[in-house]
């Protein structure tokens, strides 16, 4: 069974936390009945007629649809009884294209950058192909039929008995879904009303006063059963100890009052002391389901006011406090499954979006209707990919405005308008809170940022900009300051000392920054610093860092070579800084030639406090590294990375460090040998080293010759812990790997070539990663589903051997393999081939032609000798979905009967000896093709394309690339694509007219992409263009006849708003024309 993480889809386009799979049982009263029902239902492989068996969970808000789909899909049975479970958060702004997203991401626990919902499917189908799964679909809305059609089509592969579980409020959802079960969840019995309150309320349930008892009842009576009520209303009154207080609640006239929002919730918002109500109130700013970290959270409240430090406590301590508080009272959900992340209750949501009126405001989220923008305080909005002006239009009238807040999002902004940097902003003066994260466009703030004089909390994290204005400096409120992942930014603002409220400033993955500014010593205030650039100048030493004496979190110290001596080290007080967690110290690339005494000296210097978690350590040229590096007095010390350490000829003592996770060594010229010295002296046999130990990485490693053992490791040595090994690029080690890894998951073993020692005993092995390594192919582990195999000299598949566990398979450079014999792995799903030089053909024996039903994914790229796939292809690989061949130069034809039906994506690119043959791959009897690309290759001597009858007529998504001699489209050959949305155009140097005819057939075009096309003309795109009333985004990159003149600012009166005002989105040469 293999456990996946929760993942969510948004209402809007924004990242959101899933209502996560973990549940803590003992939470939870009078639902066991249910469960067990459920499960019943659940179990059996062939309990309806259903073809993907979908059970559905109907109920009101708050009536615990989720929590019991939580019980059911932690139950060991459950668990048990499937190979694959994974949970995704729906929601209300329902998106096929996001839900398919988060599907993958939640199978395959990684994030996926796919654009399109045809190579998503097809993922999502190879990932459950044959597997019985379980997916938890929490709070669906949905009931478009045509919407679960498309969803459902990747479900097809699984194996018999998969299952979905739906949760929903509306019956009409269930009914769509054609669910074979639907189970409508009741309120709670009265004694198990009673049991919840009791958990919540009382700090002893057994103990509680007889008149708290019946408050108690009678309270929980006014919750009319609603389990989320009565536990808000527990934990409202879990820390009132005087009767009045709880006869108060029972009495309160918000029982009586008539509003969608339940007595219950105003109760809790009621209760709060005013200073946590603002706090609140201020989250309605969230959308639902929305992720939010507390730190996060508690720095917007700092900069809107609502914080205040006390003598002994900073704003951010009694921020900590009031997110607490709110969590106590169960108004945030803590995730289990992510330390750091929180969520509201939809109903929460409401209740924080009804008491904070109009003064916040959710772009793309809250009605526009009878708004009152001049009451609007806090703004919220989701980024697009490409982003106009229009959508913020009704904020100039918004001249109050204190935050403009860019939710954070796995999307990227690659285009915007210069107006809302150069117009909107400069109009927004009151702002306390502005974030403008992840606008990877070139843009650069105005000057005029520096009027924003109450602004505390600026956020341009990943904006590609390259300098900030010096005005910053007059932004003396400024308390929050958040800089990293911007790449391209070169330097800080000289006068940042004179921003003496700045609490945090995070340079983190700000490369081009190589100097600090002088005295950052003087920003007394600073808690957050993430680097810090040592210079010899005056007002740059180390012992700036000294004058920071609240430093915390992480912090990485660059260009050590300019401190000189452990006495200057010393000044940092780095020992002194108890709540740094991280540190990262390096020294500038060639700084020393020789070793150097002085750099050990600097290295003991700055020595940090016991509490440290993370240490890195790079181009460090000492001969050794001091005593305090890997001692145990560092219990907390999870993550090491010594990098580029060239003189050191031997590693400290890491082994005893009793919480060390995560171990890389890279760059170690010096190491000769790895042994005794590496793990530490136990002075215990019964002390293994490395017992913590998940991941090692070695790299780099030129003179390594020796790896040893430490003990006898058939009785169970060190590393017992280790899931993932990888050893790069060590020319010389020839010795063994350690014997026995029990809990190793992941092999590396990359350029070694005179590594021969056989692999390690590794009973849970699952991935093996090869390169350079000779290993014999009979010996692999049973245990193995997927091998990467490259630069093997003498590649041998015994014939007589199956590898029915394999399920992934890449050669690459193996020069050696000419034949592949795919009978052989019976159980690939992709199969994938690059640079093998002399690959001939792929075949398939005979007697083994139906055991080929699992291969979903096949890729030959690079393979110039490549002539042939396996007799009959399209009745042997009945589940191929994906097939992309690229640079194979000699393959002229597919066999004979074609490519197999249930292809749905297809990618052929410089083969032009098969590009030639096109008209014989009789693409029109592939029924399930969604997605093409062509591209022809620099030999391709094609004039018109496509010829008529070429076209599959259900294509979604056509690429034409690099035919260098076409000059014009077949107007014929678009017939009939009445289906397709996205048209890619690329590097056809020739073309010089798309046909008005052809293009106007394609009525359901939705994105047009053109590059690299120079000899087209405006003039024959733009007859065409204005007859696509679908179209919603226009692309035109590097063609100067198109663009010749500007012609879209010459025609921008009633003509151009005729032909071209129903696009939404036109980006030229990387321009957005509003």
């Amino acid at each position: 069974m293999c456990l996946v993480q929760a993942s969510t889809v948004r209402r809007k386009p924004s990242e959101r936390l899933p209502t996560t799979s973990l549940i803590e049982d003992s939470d939870i009263c009078g639902r066991n009945d249910d469960k067990d029902e459920i499960i019943n239902k659940l179990l059996p492989d062939d309990a309806s007629d259903n073809k993907i068996g979908v059970i559905a969970i109907v109920g009101m808000g708050g009536m615990g649809k989720t929590t019991l789909a939580q019980l059911v899909y932690n139950d060991n049975k459950v668990q048990k009884h499937f190979d694959l479970v994974a949970w995704v958060c729906v929601s209300e702004e329902y998106d096929v294209f996001k839900v398919m997203k988060t599907i993958l991401e939640a199978v395959t626990s990684s994030t996926s950058d796919i654009q399109d919902l045809n190579r998503l499917q097809l993922q999502v189908n190879e990932r459950l192909m044959g597997k019985k799964f379980l997916l938890v679909l929490d709070d669906v809305w949905n009931r478009n039929y045509t919407d679960w059609e498309i969803l459902s089509n990747p479900f097809k592969s699984r194996a018999q008995g998969s299952r979905i579980i739906v949760t929903t409020r509306d019956l009409g959802v269930a009914s769509v879904m054609r669910a074979f079960a639907t189970h409508h969840l009741k309120e709670l019995q009265e004694e198990d009303c009673q049991k919840l309150f009791a958990r919540h309320a009382f700090h002893d349930a057994n103990s509680m006063n007889l008149e708290f008892k019946e408050l108690g009842r009678q309270i929980v009576e006014k919750c009319k059963r609603l389990p989320l009520a009565i536990k808000l209303i527990g934990a409202l009154l879990r820390d009132k100890v005087d009767v009045s207080e709880w006869d108060m609640v029972l009495n309160s006239e918000i029982w009586s009052l008539s509003n969608e929002i339940l007595p219950a919730l105003r109760l809790s918002y009621k209760h709060l002391p005013s200073y946590i109500k603002r706090c609140f109130a201020y989250c309605s700013i969230f959308p639902k389901d929305y992720a939010f970290k507390k730190d996060q959270v508690v720095l917007l409240w700092m900069a809107e006011g609502f914080l205040h430090k006390t003598e002994n406590r900073t704003m951010e301590q009694i921020g900590d406090d009031y997110f607490v508080t709110l969590v106590s009272r169960s108004l945030f959900q803590k995730s289990s499954g992510d330390e750091f992340s929180f969520e509201m209750h939809d109903l929460i949501n409401d209740l924080a979006k009804f008491v904070s009126g109009d003064f916040t405001f959710r772009l793309e989220v809250d009605s526009r209707s009878h708004r009152n923008v001049n009451k609007t305080r806090h703004v919220s909005y989701a980024r697009e990919r490409y982003e106009n002006f229009k959508k913020f239009e009704a904020l100039q009238e918004a001249t109050q405005l204190r935050t403009f807040l860019a939710l954070q999002s796995y999307k990227l902004c690659y285009c915007t308008t210069k107006k809302l940097f150069r117009d909107l902003l400069s109009m927004l003066s009151c702002l306390r809170v502005l974030s403008l994260s992840d606008y990877w466009y070139k843009l650069e703030l105005p000057e005029s940022i520096g009027k924003m004089t109450q602004l505390r909390y600026l956020n341009i994290h990943r904006m590609k900009i390259i300098r900030l204005p010096d005005s910053v400096c007059k932004l003396y409120n400024l308390q929050t300051l958040k800089l990293s992942h911007c790449y391209h930014l070169k330097q800080l603002p000289r006068d940042m000392q004179k921003l003496v409220n700045l609490r945090h400033l995070d340079l983190t993955q700000t490369p081009c920054i190589m100097e600090m500014p002088i005295h950052m010593g003087k920003l007394k205030c600073l808690q957050t610093l993430t680097k810090f650039v040592v210079s010899k100048l005056t007002g740059c030493s180390i012992r700036e860092l000294g004058e920071l004496a609240n430093l915390r979190g992480a912090l990485s110290i660059l260009d050590l070579e300019n401190v000189e001596s452990f006495k200057d080290a010393e000044g940092a007080c780095l020992r002194n800084k108890m709540d740094l967690k991280e540190l990262a110290l390096t020294w500038k690339v060639g700084s020393n030639t020789e070793i150097s005494e002085s750099q050990r000296d600097v290295l003991n210097g700055l020595q940090p406090h016991r509490n440290l978690k993370s240490l890195t350590i790079n181009y460090y040229m000492g001969g050794s590294f001091p005593n305090w590096v890997g001692d145990h007095s560092f219990p907390n010390v999870t993550s090491i990375h010594l990098e580029n350490c060239t003189y050191c000829c031997s590693l400290p003592a890491l082994g005893l460090l009793p919480s060390l996770q995560n171990l890389s060594i890279v760059g170690f010229d010096g190491i000769v040998a790895v042994g005794e010295e590496f793990y530490g002296s136990t002075g215990s046999s019964s002390i293994k080293p490395f017992g913590a130990l998940k991941f090692l990485k070695f790299q780099q490693m030129l003179n390594w010759e020796k790896w040893s053992s430490f003990g006898d490791e058939n009785e169970g040595g060190a590393f017992n812990r280790l899931e993932q090994l990888s050893i790069w690029s060590c020319p010389k080690l020839t010795g063994d790997l350690p014997i026995h890894l029990p809990s190793l998951v992941i092999l590396k073993i990359t350029d070694c070539p005179k590594m021969l020692a056989s692999l390690p005993r590794a009973p849970a092995i699952q991935q093996l990663i090869l390169k350079d390594y000779e290993v014999d192919m009979g010996g692999l582990p049973s245990t193995l589903k997927m091998l990467e195999i490259d630069s093997y000299k003498k590649l041998g598949l015994p014939t007589n051997l199956y590898y029915s566990g394999l399920e992934y398979l890449n050669f690459s450079n193996c020069d050696s393999l000419w034949s592949f014999p795919m009978d052989l792995f019976p159980n690939l799903r992709r199969l994938e081939f690059r640079k093998c030089r002399n690959l001939e053909y792929l075949t398939v024996a005979e007697q083994d032609q139906h055991d080929l039903v699992a291969l979903s994914s096949l890729s030959i790229n690079e393979c110039p000798n490549f002539v042939s796939f396996p007799d009959k292809m399209h009745m042997l690989l009945l589940s191929l979905t994906q097939l992309w061949i690229e640079l194979c130069t000699n393959i002229e034809t597919f066999p004979e009967g074609g490519l197999p039906s249930s292809l749905n994506e297809l990618c052929i690119w410089d083969c032009e000896k098969l590009v030639e043959s096109r008209m014989g791959w009789s693409l029109q009897n592939l029924a399930s093709l969604r997605n093409l690309t062509i591209g022809g290759g620099s030999k391709l001597d094609v004039v018109s394309f496509p010829k008529k009858g070429l076209l599959p007529t259900n294509l979604i998504s056509l690429g034409i690339h690099e035919f260098p001699n076409l000059t014009s489209f077949n107007k014929n050959g678009f017939e009939n694509l009445t289906s397709l949305k996205s048209l890619y155009i690329t590097e056809c140097q020739k073309l010089e007219c798309i046909s008005k005819e052809g293009i106007q057939r394609l009525t359901s075009l939705e994105n047009l992409t053109i590059r690299n096309c120079p000899k087209l003309e405006y003039c024959m795109l733009e007859e065409g263009l204005q007859h696509l009333t679908s179209l919603s985004f226009l692309e035109i990159e590097n063609c100067p006849l198109l663009t010749k003149r500007r012609w879209w600012e010459r025609r921008k009166g009633k003509e151009w708003w005729h032909k071209f005002a129903h696009i939404p989105i036109k980006k030229v040469d990387d321009e957005l024309i509003e």
